[in-house]
């Protein structure tokens, strides 16, 4: 893919840019080697300070920033100034919390005395560069949720990012430079994916993050492995969302369509599967469908517009293929199904119902607004429904029924449990999934200790 901004909405080439060279990669991983060894010793409270300024930047930026994160990959752009927003509050939040989540922590007396020691200390130390591979879906907010825990830890970040979001990608670069963080402690690296290899071997680089496709975490972790380089994996979804007969009908369909189609649909931790009790099943269908068919798809730049394009002609392409595939096997189209006339690479919201497993849309992940539609007897199915999938991301359950919850709570094979309400990230809660969805967590104390090297300080007595 080459390194371009091509509006979505009518597959125009707004702008090109050329790869860096073998010479400026290796400048900009010595330059980074050099950041650190600086950042690493500054305080707490000027990371803070620097990292604060950054929020207020990018508050003020998120007007302009928005319209180019709309125009690179299609969100809509009340949502893309929505996630600028969302990442200066998780920006506050670690330059407020950092210092506390990477206290020393001292063990137990009794322990201590056990030992032998006088005094023993658990200290998080930073590890060094890291290199962070991310996607096109939240240009901003899957680097920030990144790069803000980490520059707090004292690393520095390399990022390589989708090259479809090239300009959102030099943003980051420029709002923590005007911030007044040194040159280096955090790069965009604008390169193509062939290049992360031989950037991840290099003994400068100390560890990995990753967002994206399994093929592409399956790449960095095998790499990371043969170097013996921790690394953070955030890879697919197929969530399921679970409506039980006590559920408030009204608000779980509503919800729904929020769930699905939320970034166009194009989200890993995105409601994908509805999985519903017969007894419930026929009126949450009817409210579901309405709700979907009730969208506006149209200009991402439109004030009003639901459901913006899909951000590559592949990527719906793909889309498609997932829901011909499902209708030839016999599924059924309850709405949508079809891309509207003129250009851009849109398409319509989508429900597909009587999905069955040998279907390829049961277990591959539909990338955009089309959500399945199962039906279901009892708790026992919903739940092995819901766990048949190799993804295990998040999961949304709908019922007032505490027995239910603590079952689902207990038995659901996934990164997060949702009860009454969609999935959603915050800085103070980890993220992260199990199975094919990866490994590690982001965000809260969780995440920002990933990277960094938990140190046990003995001192003799």
């Amino acid at each position: 893919m080459p390194i371009a901004t091509v509006n979505p909405a009518n597959g125009e080439t707004l702008k090109t840019y050329d790869a860096l060279g073998a010479e400026e990669i290796e400048r900009r991983l010595a330059t980074a080697e050099a950041a650190f060894r600086t950042h690493r010793s500054t305080s707490f409270t000027e990371r803070a300070r620097l990292l604060h300024k950054a929020a207020d930047l990018l508050e003020e930026d998120q007007q302009d920033i928005g319209r180019v994160m709309t125009t690179e990959m299609g969100k809509p752009v009340k949502q893309a100034r929505a996630e600028a927003a969302k990442c200066a509050k998780a920006m506050h939040w670690y330059a407020d919390h950092a210092e506390g989540l990477l206290a020393d922590e001292e063990p137990a007396e009794a322990d201590v005395k056990d030992s032998g020691a006088s005094r023993v200390l658990v200290r998080y130390r930073p590890l060094g560069p890291v290199l962070a591979v991310m996607p096109w879906n939240f240009p901003l907010w899957q680097v920030i949720r990144f790069a803000a825990p980490a520059l707090m830890a004292g690393n520095v970040g390399l990022l390589k990012h989708a090259s479809n979001v090239p300009q959102t990608a030099l943003y980051l670069e420029d709002l923590f430079r005007r911030a007044g963080f040194p040159e280096g402690c955090f790069q965009t690296l604008l390169i193509g994916s062939g290049a992360v290899e031989d950037i991840l071997r290099d003994p400068r680089v100390k560890a990995a993050t990753l967002t994206g496709s399994e093929p592409a975490g399956r790449a960095v972790a095998s790499v990371a492995g043969d170097e013996v380089k921790k690394t953070v994996l955030e890879l697919g979804g197929s969530d399921p969302y679970v409506v039980m007969p006590s559920a408030d009908l009204d608000r779980a369909a509503k919800t729904a369509v929020t769930a699905r189609v939320q970034n166009n649909g194009q989200s890993c931790i995105a409601a994908k599967r509805f999985i519903v009790h017969t007894d419930v099943f026929d009126a949450f269908a009817e409210r579901f469908t309405a709700g979907m068919k009730a969208l506006k798809v149209g200009d991402p730049l439109d004030e009003d517009t639901d459901v913006g394009p899909l951000s590559t002609e592949q990527g719906r392409g793909d889309l498609e293929e997932l829901v011909d595939d499902a209708v030839e096997a016999g599924a059924t189209v309850l709405c949508g199904a079809e891309r509207p006339d003129g250009p851009g690479w849109y398409y319509a919201p989508t429900i597909l119902a009587d999905v069955t497993p040998e279907m390829r849309i049961h277990q591959e992940e539909a990338f955009g607004p089309v959500a399945t539609l199962y039906r279901v007897a009892d708790l026992d199915e919903a739940v092995a429904l819901a766990n048949d999938s190799s993804f295990g991301l998040s999961s949304n359950v709908w019922t007032r029924d505490g027995a239910e919850v603590d079952r689902f709570v207990r038995d659901l094979e996934a990164g997060g449990v949702f009860v009454n309400g969609m999935t959603a990230s915050h800085p103070a809660f980890p993220f992260g999934g199990v199975k094919r969805s990866g490994y590690g967590r982001e965000l809260s104390g969780h995440g920002i200790r990933e990277f960094c090297n938990i140190t046990t300080v003995w001192h003799g007595a």
